[in-house]
Formats: C-alpha cells, structure tokens, sequence
C-alpha cells in the first residue's frame, strides 16, 4: 500500500485507447486491464496508470494516494488548490481532482 501523498498512478487522458495499448505494449511490455472501451489501466511492472478515450489532452494526470481521502481534500483547500472534481466514485475507489497555484491538473484517490 502506498504512503499517504505518494504519486501512486500516473493518467494519460484523451486518444485510442486501442492505439496506445498496442505502442506501449510492444515498445515497453506493459500489461493492461480494460474496464470497458474508454479505459485501460496498465502495469509497467513498478509502477500503474491508465488511459482513457476522448480528445487528446497533452498532459497526463498524476493521481497520488491518501488514506483518508476527506483530510486530503481539506488540506488541498486550505493551502490554495482549485477543486475541479469533487470526490467520486470509480472501480476500486474515490478520487477527487485539483489545480495546483501554477494551473497544474492532479488527482488524490483512495481505497477507503
């Protein structure tokens, strides 16, 4: 289990699905598991992510982990972050997401 505000899941938004899956495959071996046709999570092996259909977006989502998912989103405003969306539910969690004072996009989840 990862430590609490550890990067624990990095997220490629927007593109073919179908399309990454194979490059990555055959470029770097990762293994994936589909959760219908608009999301894939993979596994390098060290590290998990995903990818998800839609427009291209050219940043990927980095997702750290927090064990009380609530306190997290407190922290996160209390210091300045911009809540973008509120905590939700996905399979094997919740997460919420923010903008960081410089504009950057992350992603707090939990499994709690």
């Amino acid at each position: 289990m990862p430590a609490d505000g550890q990067i624990d899941y990095v997220e490629f938004p927007g593109g073919d699905v179908a399309k990454a899956k194979e490059f990555y495959q055959q470029v770097f071996g990762w293994r994936f598991e589909d959760y219908g046709p608009e999301y894939s999570s993979f596994s390098d092996g060290r590290l998990a992510g995903g990818f998800s259909a839609g427009p291209p977006i050219h940043r990927p989502l980095v997702v750290l982990y927090a064990a009380d998912l609530e306190a997290f989103l407190a922290r996160v405003q209390s210091a300045g972050g911009l809540i973008t969306k509120p905590i939700f539910s996905f399979p094997g969690g919740r997460r919420f997401h923010f903008i960081d004072p410089n504009g950057n996009e992350l992603a707090v989840w939990s499994d709690k």
